[in-house]
């Protein structure tokens, strides 16, 4: 059986395998927008959940597979909660992404490089009936360079509250999967992943 994962993104695609992975075991396969050919949904909305839910429903439709969407972002105090739902769209590139946030924080007093980053899951139905939400955040604060080899995006930029002097890129997967966005918006939503494939779903 397989569940389509709503991107295109090979960093976020690993990580969900890597999370979901011991819940689905051999049985069940991960599959991307690529993997079928299918382009990539529009995120026109101005939240998290609305973009995450649109990514799930039109891909679930096109690919008559249950299909989970996901809608992340960095958000950071100084910015106004921004790059916020245009973290992805903010340059062409992590790199670049990652220099255009510093420019910006340049002229930022230390005290506000507060940000969290949100990750907002839809799993929906290919039948369009059934749709389910969760969410996950992690707070910390913007490093002045990029540090780590790990993880991808924004990694090398955020120093989570809960590993003091580390970046998420300087965490190890499990480390990083325990208390990231992405980790636990996934947690959340693994009791009803769990009651789906019980029922033979998806």
């Amino acid at each position: 059986m397989k569940l389509l994962v709503a991107t295109s993104n090979e960093g976020k695609l690993a990580e969900v395998r890597e999370i979901l992975g011991s819940l689905l075991g051999a049985t069940h396969e991960l599959v991307s927008l690529a993997d079928l050919a299918l382009p990539a949904p529009d995120e026109p909305y101005a939240t998290f959940h609305e973009n995450a839910a649109q990514k799930a429903t039109v891909s679930a439709q096109a690919s008559g597979l249950w299909t989970l969407g996901d809608d992340s972002g960095l958000c950071v105090d100084g910015l106004g909660g921004g790059p916020g739902v245009h973290s992805a769209r903010y340059a062409a590139t992590d790199e670049l992404r990652r220099t255009r946030l510093l420019r910006a924080l340049n002229a930022v007093r230390i005290g506000r490089r507060g940000a969290h980053f949100v990750c907002a899951v839809a799993l929906a139905a290919p039948d369009g009936r059934r749709l389910f939400r969760a969410e996950g955040r992690v707070d910390g604060s913007i490093a002045q360079g990029p540090r780590g080899m790990g993880g991808f995006g924004y990694d090398p930029l955020f120093l989570p509250d809960e590993a003091p002097g580390r970046t998420l890129a300087e965490l190890s997967s499990a480390e990083k999967h325990k208390l990231s966005h992405r980790g636990r918006a996934l947690e959340r939503l693994k009791p009803l992943l769990r009651q789906l494939l019980e029922k033979g779903e998806p």
